[in-house]
C-alpha cells in the first residue's frame, strides 16, 4: 500500500465534520517504527485538540490526531522490534508534535512503542494504554495506594474513573466514587465502587477528613473542596480536567491545603516498558477486562468523536480497524 486512510486536521473541527482522507503511508526512519494500527481508544485530550488547542503554534499542522493505539510492527527500521510484534503506543507527542493514531498506519518513535503479550482482543488491548497507564501512575506513583486505603475518586463516570475503581478494588481498597448525574450512580456501583456519591460540588461539608487518598478527575473546579475531604497524612492527586477549569486563581497553598495533607499531580507523558508490563500482568492476574463503553468501525470515526463529545458513553470508546 502506498496510501492509507486517515483523519487530518488543520483547524478547529466539530466531530460531525471529521472525514477520512487518503494520505501517503509514512516511511520508517532511524529511531522510528511503522505500526499497523488494529484499534485505538478515544480520549478527552483529543477532544480538546479538535475543539481549540489545534490553534496553538506548538501543534504541528496538518496533524493526524490520536494519542494511543494498539497494533503490530509493520517496519522495524533500526529498532529491536520484530515484524508483526504486538505493541501499544501512547502519548509522548502523538497527535500533537507528530502524527497520531487516527490512521491505518502510524510512524512512531521507538522509545514510546511498547511490546505486549496479551490474548485479549484488539479492542480490549486498545482500551488499556493511556487510560490504564494514567490510572496506574496516579494510583501507585502519586497516591502510593495500598491495600485497605479509603480512596475517593472524584469524577468516577469516565473511562479513567472506571479503570481506577477496578484497580483499587482488586488491590483491596475501599472506594467512594462521585458523579454529578443521579442517573449514573448505578454505573459506579456496577463498576465496583463501595460508596456512590452524588456530587453537589461541596463534598467537604459531609466528608471532611474522611479519606486516605483522593484521585481528582474533575480537576481545579473541585480541587479545593477535595483537599478538605482528606484525613491527616492524606494525598490528593490531580489528574483530570473534566470540569474544564485548567488552573487555580489566587491559590494560597498555606491556607487552602490542610496541614498534613499532600497535593500532587500526574502527567502521563513518560511511560516505560516496565509500566506497561506491570499493567498487563495486573489485569491478567486479577482477571480484569477493560470497561469498553462503545465500539466503532474506523469508517464511523465521526460518530465515535460525536459520542466522545456528548459524554454519554459509559466506559472507553474504542475504534477498530
Amino acid at each position: 500500500m502506498n496510501t492509507m486512510k486517515a483523519v487530518v486536521l488543520t483547524r478547529p473541527t466539530a466531530a460531525g465534520e471529521i472525514v477520512l482522507t487518503d494520505v501517503p503511508v509514512p516511511a520508517a526512519t532511524s529511531g522510528w517504527v511503522l505500526v499497523k494500527i488494529r484499534a485505538f481508544g478515544l480520549n478527552h485530550s483529543e477532544q480538546i485538540l479538535r475543539q481549540f488547542e489545534i490553534e496553538n503554534d506548538y501543534i504541528q499542522k496538518p496533524i493526524i490526531p490520536g494519542i494511543e493505539c494498539a497494533g503490530e510492527i509493520a517496519d522495524t527500521s533500526d529498532s529491536s522490534f520484530s515484524a508483526g510484534q504486538k505493541v501499544v503506543a501512547l502519548i509522548g507527542g502523538m497527535g500533537r508534535s507528530f502524527n497520531g493514531s487516527y490512521a491505518e498506519y502510524a510512524l512512531l518513535p521507538a522509545h514510546h512503542v511498547f511490546a505486549i503479550q496479551s490474548d485479549m482482543a484488539w479492542a480490549d488491548i486498545a482500551a488499556v494504554p493511556e487510560t490504564y497507564f494514567t490510572a496506574w501512575g496516579s494510583l501507585f506513583r502519586c497516591l502510593r495506594l495500598q491495600k485497605d486505603d479509603t480512596l475517593l475518586i472524584r469524577g468516577g463516570t469516565c473511562a479513567l474513573g472506571y479503570a481506577s475503581i477496578q484497580i483499587a478494588k482488586a488491590l483491596g481498597c475501599t472506594v467512594a466514587a462521585t458523579t454529578h448525574r443521579e442517573s449514573k450512580l448505578a454505573l459506579l456501583k456496577n463498576a465496583g465502587a463501595d460508596e456512590c456519591i452524588l456530587d453537589d460540588g461541596n463534598l467537604s461539608e459531609k466528608y471532611r477528613g474522611r479519606f486516605d487518598k483522593a484521585l481528582e478527575l474533575v480537576g481545579c473546579k473541585t480541587l479545593r473542596d477535595t483537599l478538605w475531604c482528606m484525613a491527616q497524612g492524606g494525598i490528593v492527586c490531580n489528574t483530570g480536567v473534566l470540569g474544564s477549569v485548567f488552573g487555580l486563581d489566587d491559590f494560597n497553598p498555606i491556607k487552602e491545603i490542610p496541614s498534613g495533607v499532600y497535593l500532587t499531580g500526574f502527567h502521563s507523558n513518560f511511560p516505560e516498558q516496565a509500566d506497561i508490563d506491570s499493567i498487563f500482568t495486573f489485569l491478567t492476574e486479577h482477571k480484569l477486562q477493560p470497561l469498553i463503553g462503545e465500539r466503532f468501525a474506523f469508517c464511523d470515526i465521526a460518530k465515535a468523536c460525536e459520542a466522545c463529545d456528548g459524554g454519554k458513553v459509559n466506559g472507553k470508546i474504542v475504534v477498530e480497524l
